[in-house]
């Protein structure tokens, strides 16, 4: 099986080697080292990872965020690079299952925040793994948008989604549908048809879960 998570993981290490710790990234607010962080915590913070997602637990997560952000970026990125076997998302058994996505987000967040970037050419087999993470992600993120929404990524398939209503279609590669349905439409390359209106307000909408 081929380990897209670990492929991506290394190619965001890379970059933001390259790039250092203040380079913006799509998450606003965020540079690389609050991005280093952020994907530390999650791996290697349990009691601190949930407030990624519960907002009861965000202030304690935030905190934590912050203070492994202080750390020397190097050791940062290079803990990045290699998670510990022990973690929950990241050990043999649930690397590609937990982090093919995650890594595949974030290493765009990092790559689309610069000037000129283009759209990178995946192979089928990774576009097809990401349609199927983006046709989940899609129906859980537009379950309750008030439009009748298809969402299409052409030779993998189609899914409709949404709460009903004024009828939408997206239409882009996989890997664009993800970065769509997780919050970042204004950088997804994807093709929206419908009315105007409920267009826009899918455009502008806070997406992701």
């Amino acid at each position: 099986m081929p380990r897209y998570a670990r492929a991506e993981r290394e190619a965001l290490a890379d970059l933001m080697l390259e790039l250092g710790p203040d380079a913006p990234t799509v998450n606003d607010g965020w540079t690389t080292r609050d991005l280093a962080a952020h994907l530390l915590v999650r791996e290697r913070r349990p009691d601190a990872a949930g407030g990624i997602l519960l907002p009861p637990l965000r202030g304690h997560g935030e905190a934590v965020r912050r203070r492994v952000a202080a750390g020397p970026y190097a050791d940062l990125v290079a803990r990045v690079r290699r998670p510990p076997l022990w973690s929950p998302v990241s050990n043999p058994l649930t690397d590609e299952l937990a982090n093919g996505l995650e890594f595949f987000i974030h290493h765009e967040d990092v790559r689309r925040a610069r000037p000129g970037w283009l759209p990178r050419d995946l192979p089928a087999r990774q576009q097809a793994a990401l349609w199927k993470r983006a046709a989940v992600l899609a129906r859980l993120a537009l379950r309750r948008f008030p439009a009748d929404l298809l969402i299409q990524a052409p030779g993998y398939g189609e899914r409709a989604v949404g709460r009903g209503g004024e009828r939408l279609r997206v239409v882009g590669a996989p890997g664009e549908l993800v970065l769509f349905v997780s919050g970042r439409q204004r950088v997804a390359r994807v093709q929206v048809d419908g009315p105007a209106e409920p267009a826009e307000r899918l455009r502008a909408a806070s997406l992701g879960l």
